[in-house]
């Protein structure tokens, strides 16, 4: 039976089902659908064609079990296309802002039909009134839905390599921009997942000297209508919608397969896989930003609001919002997406973008927070790789010690981040917000190599280096080590900076006698009349 041919032309009627797992699953026999909202009063499952453009029939989940709404369709089918629409209040002074005329995408969708279309239908409210009201335009036309896929359940042919910590390298790239500039990857792969996998290029990674890859984000995401007004794409994908689903820029052949494949070629060739993951806010925005998915099923619940005004967002990743990790079903959405991409994808770890936003709770950051917590005791994830970034450090003392404790290694394993699309280190061209710290790196006792990070190697040389010449400086001068410049040069010589006709720079000469005129300088440059510093009885300094 087809997709089309489940839905049928008659009322479509769901069955109880069940509230677990999430998502769409195809059970063999019909798909279940369950979805979390707290605060929804009506959630309506809508099924499209197989184009996504077409509504072909719209139906109430039957069932709500532990704030979850769940529907068995009989006879539903891999391919089947759907969405949302949820029903509740729309106050957002209180932090609600259901509305059901604003198709939603499943938080759980493992693969995407469609782009967004940046129109103001999008918007929960009226674009173009002053007033902001309530928006009743039909969003179906321009956002994202999600197709129903079939449960991976055959493994890898081999696992990887499991490469000890203190032993491993990392070669961070971009997925597209690596393999469109790589000479040996064919015209039709370039920018995709098949091209990383080519023999051309894992030889390439081979030859490095490396242990693993770590690809940039991979997740699906959204382009920002300020870069689609100047007809340009989002190149590093720092913009997460789907945490399940791969963008599908990156596959040659539109199927996840493809992923799965290049992480195959990749563990024969004995190398990890490890994703940049982006799971400290969502493409949704903030209060004026558009309702694709979190936003319209719970608000309240997926973010964290302000206090003093819940129709405000609290902002600590600078990108409008920041998911609320304190959440236990914000907390469960995170692990199932870990746990989805290393039991049924391969990968071996992960990286995560700006970590210490997942340890926030209200009072700040909490170093047992339940997030942190669950990754360390999970028995799939505590046996990956997970890697925190700390572009945002509130407590550097208290990060090092409470982040991520991977098996077999004794402290954080901190990443310095460098886009190396074409082998040379080159410096991201990110917005302020998501560039790395440019701080010399610290790492634990076990620390992961990053390979494109000489520059960074060849700085702290130069810094160590230049401490020893000033320690034996002041061992020469029989200065004690320690002791403040300033204090110890004050007696003898003063500094003034004077512009002259060679630039700025630094003279000094010593005090002038106490017989010096009442009204004159203590400080007299280089240039300075001379009779006048003789008459003063002062010495040019050399």
């Amino acid at each position: 039976m087809r997709p089309d041919d489940a839905i049928g032309s008659s009322v479509l009627r769901l069955e109880a089902g069940e509230p677990y797992p999430l998502g769409a699953t195809w059970t063999g026999d019909g798909v279940n659908f369950a979805v979390f909202s707290a605060h929804a009063t009506r959630v309506e499952l809508c099924l499209f064609d197989s184009s996504g453009r077409n509504e072909l029939s719209r139906v109430d989940l039957p069932e709500f079990t532990d704030e979850v709404w769940h529907g068995y369709l009989p006879g539903g089918e891999p391919g089947l296309v759907y969405g949302y629409r949820v029903h509740g209040p729309y106050l957002p002074e209180e932090g609600h802002r259901f509305n059901p005329n604003k198709l939603l995408l499943d938080p759980y969708a493992t693969e995407l039909v469609g782009r967004l279309k940046w129109r103001p239908s999008i918007f929960g409210y009226e674009l173009n009134s002053k007033k902001r009201g309530f928006s009743r335009s039909d969003s179906a036309s321009s956002v994202m839905k999600a197709r129903v896929n079939v449960p991976i359940v055959r493994p890898l042919p081999r696992p990887g390599p499991k490469v000890p910590w203190a032993q491993t390298v990392i070669y961070e790239l971009h997925v597209r921009g690596f393999t469109r500039q790589h000479p040996g990857v064919p015209a039709q792969l370039r920018g995709s997942f098949a091209g990383l996998a080519t023999p051309a290029v894992i030889a390439h990674l081979k030859a490095l000297g490396i242990t693993s890859v770590e690809l940039l984000p991979v997740h699906a995401f959204v382009d920002d209508d300020y870069l689609t007004d100047k007809g340009l794409r989002n190149y590093w994908g720092y913009n997460s919608i789907a945490f399940f689903a791969l963008e599908s820029r990156y596959l040659s052949g539109g199927n996840r397969s493809e992923f799965r494949d290049m992480v195959a070629r990749l563990h024969d060739a004995g190398l990890e896989v490890i994703l940049d993951v982006v799971y400290n806010h969502t493409a949704e925005g903030n209060e004026l930003g558009p309702t694709l998915s979190f936003k319209g099923f719970d608000n309240a619940s997926y973010y964290r609001l302000n206090p003093a005004d819940r129709r405000f967002y609290i902002n600590d990743t600078g990108t409008g919002n920041t998911l609320n990790a304190s959440h236990p079903r914000v907390v469960q959405l995170i692990l199932d997406s870990l746990r989805y991409w290393v039991t049924q994808m391969g990968v071996d770890g992960f990286r995560f973008d700006l970590a210490t936003i997942l340890g926030r709770e209200d009072n700040g950051f909490n170093g047992s927070s339940g997030f942190l917590n669950a990754c360390c005791q999970d028995p799939i994830l505590n046996r990956v790789k997970l890697i925190a970034d700390r572009s945002i450090r509130p407590n550097r003392a208290a990060i090092r010690s409470a982040l991520f404790r991977p098996a077999g290694a004794n402290g954080t394993i901190v990443s310095v981040t460098t886009c190396v699309p074409s082998g040379a280190a080159t410096k991201h061209r990110q917005p302020p917000w998501q560039r790395a710290s440019r701080r010399r790196p610290t790492t634990s006792t076990t620390t992961a190599g990053v390979v494109g990070q000489r520059q960074l190697h060849h700085r702290a040389r130069r810094f160590h280096a230049a401490r020893s010449r000033l320690l034996r400086q002041q061992a020469q001068r029989g200065e004690r080590r320690g002791e403040p410049r300033r204090a110890r040069r004050k007696p003898l010589v003063e500094l003034r900076r004077r512009r002259s006709n060679r630039g700025r720079r630094d003279l000094r000469v010593a005090r002038a006698p106490e017989t010096q005129p009442a009204g004159d300088a203590d400080f007299f440059p280089r240039h300075a009349n001379a009779a006048r510093r003789r008459r003063n009885g002062a010495q040019p300094a050399r």
